[in-house]
Formats: C-alpha cells, structure tokens, sequence
C-alpha cells in the first residue's frame, strides 16, 4: 500500500488526516504509535529516525515523507486533489485555511499532551487544573471560530459551504476535545450543528478516535 500513516487513536492532529484521508476514499495502512506506552514510542529512536520531532502524524507516500498534519492536508490535496477539500477560489481558500489555522496553531498546541505533561510537572497542576487548562483554551478558540462561522457566505452545513473541507477535518477533532473535556457547548451552537453534521458522515465515523484499532477496548 503506498499510503502509510504513523497515527494514535487520540492524537487529534492524526484524527485530521484520517478524515482527510476517508472523505478522499484513500486506502492506508495505519501504524499506531503510542504516547503513553513504554513512556512514549513516539519518543523512541525507531520512531524518531520517521520523525525527528518525536511528534505524529507522519505520512509516508510511496517512500515520500510528511510531516506535520496542515502540511500533510496540503500534501493530499495537491496530489489527490479529487474529490476537492478546498474551494475553487482564493477567496474560499483563505477563509477554510483561515479556520484550519484557528484550530491547528491557536487552539491544539495549548492542549497537546506534552504540554499538559509540562504544567503538571513545572508547575504543580493537578488533573482538575490540566481540564480547567483545557476548557480555558478552548473555549477561547471557540470564542473566535464561532464568530468566524456566522459570518456572510461562510457556513452552510458545514464549515463553509454544505461540502466538507479541510476546516471541518480539523474542527471535529477539536469539538471531540471539548466534548472530553467538559467545555460547555452551549455558546457554540454553529461549531454543534457543523460537528453533528460532520458526525453524521462515515467519513468521520470511521476516522473517530473510537473507531481505532489501536483505541482501549
């Protein structure tokens, strides 16, 4: 198979280019890589000579290495640009990478675990602490995001428009985060009915961190 992903069940960045890769119809064989087992595999030489950041996901295209999940969504819609996850136009194009960004650099590095590992361990904070650190960021992500959806001729079923994109492979694996960690979803009634919609889709049943082999039974 030419498409190979390094993934785990709950990296959201991996659950992005699962979606990505479902909604495309690209077949892949998925290699799980942990982050808590054994201390990390994604911290161990075999996975670091993949991805020298010690981060996932990692494509791996006919031998051709990706990294870095935008990079990667970009990858794939440059080269199996059918069927399409961008708009036709630059204007659409800069609002969906407008809101992939507001999930992707705003939102998820503030939640990733390595950093709540950090705060616990510099800083003393204890579980309760790492959820209200959770809630805090993402809320205020959300904040933003569901002003940027309301606006004119933004979305429509989904983020933008009424065919998914690339925005809505990235904001359903952050609307599973808020869901986890206890964010009240009431402020955000456009992210609800966009991530319902989305959930609705096999597309991104299948790509669910649930759905993994790799996922606890």
């Amino acid at each position: 198979m030419s498409l190979i992903l390094y993934t785990y069940w709950r990296s959201s960045a991996a659950y992005r280019i699962r979606i990505a890769l479902n909604l495309k119809g690209l077949a892949y064989e998925a290699r799980p890589v942990s982050l808590i087992a054994d201390g990390g595999e994604h911290l161990k030489p075999a996975y670091r000579d993949v991805s020298p950041q010690a981060q996932l996901p990692t494509l791996v295209d006919d031998g051709h290495v990706v990294r870095q999940s935008v990079a990667i969504l970009e990858y794939l819609e440059e080269t199996r640009p059918a069927p399409a996850l961008l708009p036709t136009d630059a204007r659409g194009r800069a609002k969906v990478r407008e809101l992939m960004l507001a999930v992707a650099t705003d939102i998820h590095p503030l939640g990733n675990l390595r950093v709540l590992k950090a705060i616990e361990a510099g800083f003393g904070v204890d579980q309760a602490g790492k959820e209200d650190w959770s809630r805090r960021w993402i809320g205020h992500g959300f904040d933003g995001i569901e002003k940027l959806l309301a606006e004119k001729g933004v979305a429509g079923r989904f983020c933008y428009g009424d065919t998914p994109t690339l925005a809505d492979a990235c904001l359903v694996p952050q609307f599973y985060n808020a869901v986890r960690w206890g964010l009240d979803l009431a402020p955000y009634p456009t992210i609800r009915r966009v991530a319902e919609a989305c959930q609705a889709m096999e597309a991104f049943r299948k790509a669910a961190p649930e759905a993994q082999r790799d996922a606890p039974v």
